[in-house]
């Protein structure tokens, strides 16, 4: 892969993670009409590098409550052995989920659960789809219609200490379904977040938020595969996720943006039009 191919695919990939348009979509199309890389693993190994780039835009953002939430997770699991102790010796113990940061915590977690379990179960799917153009089309379709729902939803407040574990779980099976290239991962998240009544606010950092450990752990599975597999890795790949990271942190402050100012609507219709693009000219292009 040339360098000039690594930063286009960074630009496309930094603008498109966040907004609710499927990133993973437009590389698959993008990469199955100019027929960039080599292989499937290939380019699965270039895309995880990708979103690993865009991660480090959802740090550069809620640095402060990414630190605060690993200070009250490292408290929480201090204070599990603290209550171990105190009920060896009968003593009374301390509520541990107290805060809202606490319960922020554990909601992580419980939306990750269901999010491990379908992108495995999917994984081979998702390789399949993204091989061709005609899949991505069709799921870019899906996901305009999930974002012209969107439109009409009357977002919520809750905070995490109205929120319920169930709708944790909920929003983590709408992520795992969103590894399918067309599918947006944040429009997805968005969109189930504020069907379970969560504030316009909250629902934008539960979206970036719960996608790290996500993404973290693809990158450490998917990674390891693709070394043992043989697959090369390459300097326009360093370039490709630095660029994602730079226009993704961008792309994230538009998102929180077009999140409160609730414009989906313009979103479906692009999905629409890309999605009907693609479907057709994947009777086309070989």
């Amino acid at each position: 892969m040339s360098i000039l191919e690594a930063i286009l695919l960074g630009l496309l990939q930094g603008l498109t993670e966040f907004l609710p348009v499927s990133s993973s979509g437009h590389l698959a199309i993008f990469q199955n009409l100019f027929h960039i890389g080599e292989g499937v693993d290939e380019m699965f190994l270039f895309d995880i590098l990708l979103h690993l780039g865009t991660l480090i835009s959802i740090f550069a953002v809620f640095y402060k409550d990414i630190g605060k939430m690993i200070v009250e997770a490292f408290r929480m699991i201090g204070e599990f052995f603290i209550n171990l102790v105190c009920l060896i010796k009968k003593q009374p113990r301390k509520r541990i989920i107290r805060t809202g940061y606490r319960k922020f915590v554990i909601m992580i977690i419980i939306s990750t659960i269901p999010t491990g379990i379908i992108a495995i179960l999917i994984k081979d799917t998702v390789k399949a789809a993204g091989a061709t153009l005609i899949m991505p089309g069709i799921f870019l379709l899906i996901n305009a219609a999930m974002l012209f729902i969107a439109q009409t939803i009357t977002a919520g407040n809750a905070t995490p200490k109205e929120a319920s574990y169930l709708h944790a779980a909920a929003i983590g099976v709408g992520q795992g379904f969103a590894t399918l290239p067309g599918i947006s991962r944040s429009g997805t998240t968005i969109t189930s977040a504020l069907l379970c009544g969560f504030g316009k606010k909250f629902a934008i950092k539960y979206s970036f938020i719960m996608s790290i450990p996500a993404v973290l752990g693809a990158c450490v599975l998917e990674i390891g595969d693709a070394v043992e597999a043989g697959v090369s890795f390459e300097i326009s790949y360093l370039v490709g996720m630095l660029v994602a990271a730079v226009v993704g942190y961008l792309a994230l402050k538009l998102t929180m943006l077009v999140v409160k100012k609730r414009r989906y609507i313009y979103f479906s219709i692009y999905c629409a039009v890309i999605g009907l693009v693609a479907v057709v000219a994947s009777f086309f292009v070989k």
